[in-house]
């Protein structure tokens, strides 16, 4: 199924005052398609063929879009529908006595092909009915929203007509608006021809709403204005009711924006509790950091005069060591001095003894002692004469 886009109408999901103002179109055309042959281009969802074809001989509808044609196919078999493109369809020249042609020529950037084959397959005698936005008031009415995405090129009054002037010698171009008016019937099914009296029409293009375009080659009958209804009811009742509707809606609203005030002010005074709790968090936190830093200062000053302290002990006690180092090397120097004397000393008495020994086995002291002669010398015992 087709989708909405908000550009392509497709019935049943448009809004009655859009659908209203795209079918009043195709009811104009109607007035001209009695018995003939008609060709309806860029047709979209062929909604309007389909009325067309009610009263003419034969009616076609072309569209570009595949989706479009498959839904006219598939909901308005009285109309024969093709895909095509509106600047070149597949019909010879003069086969058709009506071509209308509802806005559609703004999508196209050659809007040119459009005219210039409507002129071709149209009788010389033939009408074709376009249709656009009037640039202006388009322009003032997307002012929030921007361009149309969708419109190549939209039109201004005199240049709308002076381009249909280029293909068609007459050309007359009247208004479309909505319109308030009032309408006075019997209840029943209305005839297809009420009477209608405009009592002040505006006549200004300037704040028209969209411009139509009657075209030929052929000079143009009078035509007069026409009124589409799309339903007679007491639509002042209706606004009333719609009034009344607004209104509930806006004591919604108002009830809702005192319950949001509410939550606010509530909001703001949970914002405001936090906010103070925050803040005796805050100084709390600010005490305990304080206490911190002073406990943490109070250990570094300890720390720092027991390593002073300790610093000085060590020194003192390396400075003992010290000192008992070089007694002990003092005192090894003293017994390595004293060991050399007595091995000095000992050397002596061995070279003593053995003198005294050999003083002792000397022939001249012996015979000395037979003599009488020289010192009396004691004999040792043999051991030690031995050593």
């Amino acid at each position: 199924m087709s989708e909405f886009t908000g550009e392509r109408v497709i019935p049943g999901q448009v809004h009655e005052d859009l659908w209203s103002e795209h079918v009043a179109r195709y009811a104009l055309a109607a007035r001209f398609a009695h018995g003939r042959r008609v060709l309806d281009l860029g047709c979209g969802t062929g909604y309007g063929t389909a009325h067309l074809a009610g009263v003419a001989s034969s009616a076609v509808g072309v569209d570009l879009a595949p989706e479009a044609i498959t839904y006219a196919v598939g909901h308005f078999p009285a109309a024969q529908f093709l895909e095509s493109s509106a600047n070149a369809v597949p019909f010879p020249p003069a086969s058709f006595d009506l071509v209308t042609a509802f806005e559609v020529i703004e999508h196209l950037r050659d809007w040119r092909a459009l005219l210039a084959e409507a002129h071709r397959v149209l009788e010389p005698d033939g009408l074709l009915i376009v249709s656009t936005p009037n640039k202006r008031y388009y322009a003032e009415a997307r002012a929030k929203s921007g361009p149309n995405p969708f419109h190549e090129h939209e039109f201004e009054f005199s240049e709308f007509r002076t381009a249909l002037g280029e293909f068609f010698p007459h050309v007359q171009i009247v208004f479309q608006d909505r319109v308030e008016a009032f309408a006075f019937y019997n209840g029943a099914l209305s005839s297809n021809d009420p009477a209608a009296e405009l009592a002040r029409p505006a006549g200004d293009p300037e704040t028209a709403n969209f411009f139509i375009g009657f075209c030929s080659c052929a000079p143009l009958p009078q035509l007069p204005a026409f009124l589409y209804v799309p339903r007679a009811a007491n639509l002042l009742r209706e606004r009333e009711e719609h009034i009344r509707l607004l209104e509930h809606e806006l004591a919604q609203v108002r009830t809702w924006l005192d319950q949001t005030t509410v939550d606010r002010n509530e909001l703001l005074s949970a914002h405001s509790n936090l906010q103070k709790q925050f803040e005796s968090e805050q100084t709390r936190a600010a005490q305990i950091i304080t206490d911190l830093n002073e406990e943490n200062r109070r250990k570094t000053e300890w720390a720092l005069e027991t390593e002073q302290r300790l610093t000085a002990d060590l020194e003192q006690r390396a400075a003992q060591f010290a000192e008992a180092i070089r007694l002990l090397d003092r005192a090894e120097a003293t017994i390595v001095e004293r060991s050399d004397w007595a091995r000095s000393l000992d050397t002596q008495l061995q070279e003593t003894a053995a003198q005294l020994a050999l003083v002792r086995q000397s022939r001249w002291l012996k015979l000395g002692r037979q003599l009488g002669l020289g010192p009396r010398v004691k004999e040792a015992p043999a051991k030690e004469a031995m050593e």
